[in-house]
């Protein structure tokens, strides 16, 4: 038994693991995540969708509930957990793709950034004093190395997917893609997928269909956030389709 924590108190600080090897601080983070809206990212062969639900509270403006950001030209990445939080491992994930572009010449990998803000994360899980971030977030990017998708967890561990999902609606949203998703789907039939994976999450919790989309075309390698028009018009498609 750690000298640091009495007898059930391995929730209090950070650094003491349980006796079974857990670190409950972590494991809060997630289950904070876990209860978030909805997003979701998506790989095709000509480019990446990153989609979230959007929950607006009333009276409040619609231009600032954010849970899709532009990192760079061609990278976005969506998030689910405390927006306060990501909002600092975003601004330092920008910061990563602008330096890597001035110092060599070139746009960062995808994956060169997940790994960076995963190591910010991982460091927030070991010192005393601090939590960690309760944020997990998906990159989704277009590089030399192709199409790529990673999701990060709030332990500072990431994976590479071909489709993925997070948050309150994962286990619908998962269910959906195992049937449906494949790796030859083009960018519309992609985009049009994330639309009813989210459609069918929120009408699951009995909520109204709001949803954001971003995609990454392969052919510009430019982050574009479909207007909300457009995707009412999936969603209008989609729904009359069930």
């Amino acid at each position: 038994m750690s000298v640091f924590a009495a007898p059930g108190a391995y929730d209090r600080a950070i650094t003491v693991f349980s006796p079974d090897g857990r670190l409950f601080q972590v494991e809060y983070a997630m289950e904070l995540v876990n209860r978030g809206a909805t997003i979701i990212g998506i790989q095709s062969p000509e480019g990446i969708v990153l989609a979230s639900e959007e929950n607006i509270e009333a009276l409040e403006e619609a231009g600032y509930s954010w849970k899709i950001f532009k990192v760079d030209d061609h990278i976005g990445a969506a998030i689910v957990g405390l927006s306060s939080d990501a909002r600092i491992l975003i601004d330092q994930a920008r910061i990563y793709a602008q330096s890597n572009k001035l110092t060599y010449d070139e746009p960062i990998d995808a994956e060169v950034v997940t790994k960076r803000i995963c190591d910010i994360q991982q460091m927030y899980t070991q010192h005393a004093g601090v939590r960690p971030f309760g944020v997990s977030i998906i990159f989704g990017g277009v590089d030399k190395t192709g199409t790529r998708v990673f999701q990060t967890h709030p332990s500072g561990t990431y994976r590479g997917y071909k489709a993925t999902a997070l948050g309150a609606g994962r286990e619908t949203v998962l269910a959906i893609l195992k049937d449906e998703y494949n790796e030859n789907l083009t960018l519309e039939k992609s985009t049009k997928l994330a639309v009813k994976c989210l459609i069918k999450a929120l009408e699951a919790r009995q909520l109204p269909p709001r949803i954001k989309i971003a995609i990454i075309p392969v052919a510009t390698k430019k982050l574009e956030m479909l207007e909300d028009e457009t995707v009412e018009g999936y969603i209008k498609e989609l729904g009359s389709s069930k």
